[in-house]
């Protein structure tokens, strides 16, 4: 496995991590525990030294699931979890957000405890709290890593302004944002090149479009409303997934042209981007975690990318990526 820095942070990760929240939540029911503690090793065993969680994801179980995984391998593996979202107590359901300082410490010390260690590598603010600065957000964590409870800091789904803004009260570690070859905003709106700017590395969630491109998703797969987040989301609806349908033809072809799966196209087009971009797919299956970590393997040459580039540059993309209530809290401040 390929290792790469974040940034000019001393924060180095396998080229290919693992999102881990899909066993716990989102992508249907959650999986036994003993099923995620296996997949979690197994990625261990593989090379993989980047984890990531939240203590959203579940609630709370997907970070225990990880803690526990992880404990025997503490000392080889990065966590990443995040705080941000307020939990209702009774529901267990996400009732808002709420980045205030004692906030943020609180989540800080549960996290710890979940996770089975003494200290968090990056931590995240998961989504912008509108309600509290940035920089006091940037102080607090900045108090974290003075404590030894956290060493890295990071923001998820943030605006550029933002990321300005709390670099300079606190350096960002990693920025972590939806970003694959369908959902492109990153390059539009000047995340990536703020983050290429400051020496901020940069996390890829969804690299495989939530599983769209691996082409395994078509117009007569259902989500389960109950637990499936994607039945909500509009680039899941029947005819988006049929609309999208070119770009999935086209990864396609570069897969049969480099004996690959559109999958692992995917990824290997993600990592080319940036020497400084991690990729996170998730997943519940131990074929698909070989499946995605034989991206690593495949080499797209610059023709390659140009080639790709020009036919991307023809496709529409059809479909939000989260539904409209998700999308509310996604900062978008300019």
């Amino acid at each position: 496995m390929q290792k790469r820095k974040l940034g000019k942070s001393n924060l180095e990760v396998s080229a290919l991590g693992l999102g881990c929240m899909g066993l716990s939540f989102g992508f249907g029911p959650p999986v036994y525990k003993t099923e995620g503690i296996s997949l979690i090793r197994a990625a261990v065993e593989r090379g993989v030294t980047f984890f990531d969680t939240a203590e959203v994801y579940g609630p709370y179980t997907n970070e225990e699931l990880v803690g526990e995984a992880l404990a025997p391998f503490r000392n080889q593996v990065a966590i990443a979890t995040k705080f941000g979202f307020k939990i209702d107590p009774s529901t267990g359901k996400q009732a808002g957000l709420d980045s205030r300082p004692a906030h943020i410490k609180e989540v800080a010390d549960a996290s710890l405890k979940r996770l089975k260690t003494n200290v968090i590598d990056l931590f995240y603010q998961h989504r912008v709290d509108a309600n509290v600065p940035i920089e006091d957000v940037a102080h607090t964590v900045k108090e974290l890593i003075k404590e030894g409870k956290v060493l890295h800091f990071g923001l998820s789904e943030a605006s550029a302004k933002t990321i300005r803004r709390a670099h300079a009260v606190q350096p960002v570690t990693a920025i972590q944002t939806e970003y694959s070859v369908m959902q492109r905003d990153p390059e539009k709106n000047g995340v990536l090149a703020t983050c290429e700017e400051l020496g901020i590395g940069f996390v890829a969630w969804g690299p495989v479009g939530q599983g769209y491109l691996t082409r395994k998703i078509d117009a007569a797969t259902k989500f389960d409303p109950q637990n499936d987040m994607r039945s909500g989301f509009p680039r899941f609806s029947p005819e988006n997934i049929t609309a999208n349908a070119p770009i999935i033809d086209l990864l396609g072809r570069i897969a049969e042209q480099k004996k690959a799966t559109a999958a692992q196209i995917s990824l290997a087009w993600l990592l080319a981007q940036n020497p400084w971009l991690v990729p996170i797919p998730g997943t519940r299956s131990l074929d698909h975690l070989n499946e995605n970590l034989g991206a690593i393997h495949v080499k797209l040459t610059p023709a390659d990318l140009r080639e790709t580039e020009t036919a991307l540059s023809q496709i529409t993309v059809h479909g939000g990526r989260m539904n409209e209530a998700q999308m509310k809290v996604v900062d978008q401040t300019m």
